[in-house]
């Protein structure tokens, strides 16, 4: 059995004050509503990633980062390593978010050495994959994903089965279009085929694929029926406690 997976990506919100009432509100949403077989992870900004571990403890609710450097330590300025992360407890990171592929400039070479250094010290990463609009109007969507998919199927198997993938539509990030269940299902699918054609159905039958494009109470449970869809990943959502844990809910109903 896959895993059932809602990961809350903050992204660069809340203050210090409003990060510890939005933990404090999950965790009440949780006491009141218990989650079935659905793992859950936060994923606030780096600053409150020590805070934010004391604040989970005893609650079952993971923490994640989002991103990493692909450097193991030395002189580089602004930087965090893994094996920073996994020092103060992080348990998942976020990797090639469409975000950081378009602001940052990331690219193949540079996501594959953060995979390295994540799985090498023991951090799960997600690592994200999708197409823009114009990409995806202009026929080139499986071409995109094949080749943004690339540093994770060149990955040795072991490390490989240690990821979690999660398609994100850039067209439907923060804009308010979701893709149709039926969208969602056939990318997820082609995706679930190309890691088969890597490491096998064994393997591809195993890793946890999640949405990521807007998705929310309104349309998460016909989402998280799909086949290969194994959970979400939140934005905007994810910042509204009830929300968030009604998202994670819709798999039980």
């Amino acid at each position: 059995m896959r895993d059932k997976i809602v990961a809350g990506n903050w992204k660069m919100n809340l203050t210090s004050e409003e990060a510890i009432r939005l933990t404090e509100d999950i965790k009440i949403q949780l006491s009141t509503n218990a989650l079935k077989d659905v793992k859950l992870i936060l994923i606030p900004s780096y600053i409150y990633l020590e805070k934010m571990k004391s604040y989970l403890n005893n609650t079952g609710v993971f923490l994640g980062a989002q991103d990493v450097s692909s450097r193991n330590n030395g002189a580089y300025t602004g930087e965090v390593s893994a094996s920073m992360l996994k020092s103060i407890g992080v348990d998942y990171c976020l990797l090639g978010h469409s975000e950081r592929r378009q602001y940052h400039k990331e690219n193949n070479e540079g996501l594959s050495e953060k995979l390295y250094r994540l799985i090498e010290n023991k951090l799960t990463p997600i690592f994200c994959i999708g197409e823009t609009l114009e990409e995806r109007e202009g026929g080139q969507l499986y071409e995109i994903i094949k080749n943004q998919l690339k540093p994770a199927l060149d990955l040795k198997e072991n490390y490989f089965k240690k990821i979690i993938l999660a398609y994100e539509p850039v067209w439907a990030i923060g804009t308010g279009l979701t893709a149709t269940s039926h969208q969602a299902q056939e990318m997820h699918a082609f995706i679930r085929k190309e890691v088969e054609k890597g490491f096998g159905d064994g393997v591809a039958s195993e890793t946890s694929i999640l949405y990521g494009g807007s998705c929310k109470p309104s349309n998460a449970q016909e989402l998280f029926t799909c086949k290969d869809v194994d959970g979400g990943l939140i934005g905007g959502a994810s910042l509204v406690a009830e929300d968030f844990i009604s998202i994670a809910n819709s798999f039980t109903k």
